[in-house]
């Protein structure tokens, strides 16, 4: 690594320690012309966490993305990479970045792409040559960097996009739908990395439609339409308190719903399977007692979490129909 770069990166690490975001926009808005992209986009992102980014199609995210690799000039408000503007050069050091839709030159191999990569960030010789073979067996392309791209599969281009985004070990991360071309084997992989990439202190900012992919490895997400952050922040503050049982019984008859519906309100219906909604959870017991005692086979009472997908729907739902 270069002295410039190892600078950079030692700061990075131990800025993950300081109170200044990785990511920080204030206000930010940006237009094309008549058509308004983001509004009043205002989130910060904390060094070492693992940030989801969601949003319908046509929500901003791209336009936010590009925002703060500093390939677009906001309209108003500011966006900020550890404090600096993503324009310096010192604050694009410090970013990977692997976009939705790529292509790499098909001629070279995956090998001689991340040599290209590396020298143009300033790493080189013995450095540069351990860490090629070490980032093909870390996004699983172990023996394939001597083939040429256009052998890859769709998978392989995007593990290969992978291993380009990390390559200078930057201190932030964005992925951009990274496992949208992978097998459940290659998407599990991807959740392995960013989770070592969170725990050696390196910010990912994640956008993804695969909505159990995020919930699986984000500590906080902000939920964006029409370029407006509409909710963010821990994923169980999102879904709020578990007000949801899930009861499977023998039988689902008129007499059971009309006792369920003196204790709560019947949401669902599924054969056998009954969810009611209740004011507080502590009616569990004594709801699971008097079913039993009123003839039924109690098999399940289960509390039901929201899902992030349903948080998401109700939230872009609502602002939809407005």
């Amino acid at each position: 690594m270069s002295q410039t770069a190892s600078a950079d990166h030692a700061a990075g690490i131990a800025g993950t320690g300081s109170a200044v975001p990785a990511i920080a926009t204030s206000g930010l808005r940006k237009s094309f012309g008549s058509r308004v992209a983001l509004h009043d986009l205002t989130l910060a992102v904390q060094p070492g966490e693992v940030f989801g980014f969601l949003g319908p199609n046509g929500a901003g995210k791209t336009t936010a993305m590009k925002i703060l690799l500093g390939l677009v000039r906001p309209s108003g408000g500011e966006a900020l990479i550890f404090g600096r503007s993503p324009a310096e050069p010192a604050a694009r050091r410090r970013v990977g970045y692997l976009p939705e839709h790529f292509r790499f030159q098909e001629w070279a191999t995956g090998a001689e792409l991340l040599d290209f990569h590396g020298r143009l960030a300033g790493l080189g010789g013995t450095e540069l040559a351990g860490r090629i073979p070490e980032l093909l067996e870390r996004v699983g392309l172990a023996g394939r960097g001597g083939e040429r791209v256009r052998r890859y599969s769709k998978g392989m281009t995007q593990r290969l996009g992978l291993a380009l985004a990390i390559l200078h070990r930057p201190d932030l991360v964005l992925l951009d739908e990274p496992t949208s071309a992978l097998d459940p084997v290659g998407r599990r992989e991807v959740r392995e990395l960013v989770r070592e990439l969170a725990a050696a202190g390196v910010t990912v900012f994640l956008n993804s439609h695969l909505l159990t992919e995020v919930e699986a490895v984000c500590d906080r997400v902000a939920i964006v339409s029409q370029g407006r952050v509409l909710a963010s922040g821990p994923l169980d503050d999102l879904a709020g308190a578990v007000t949801q049982l899930r009861l499977l019984l023998d039988r689902a008859d008129r007499e059971l719903l009309a006792l369920l519906g003196r204790h709560g309100e019947v949401v669902a219906v599924e054969g056998t399977a009954v969810t009611l909604a209740v004011g507080t959870l502590d009616v569990a017991p004594d709801l699971a007692r008097l079913l039993v005692t009123s003839g039924y086979r109690l098999y399940g009472l289960v509390p039901v979490q929201r899902s992030l997908e349903d948080v998401f729907v109700d939230l872009v739902g609502e602002v939809r129909e407005g």
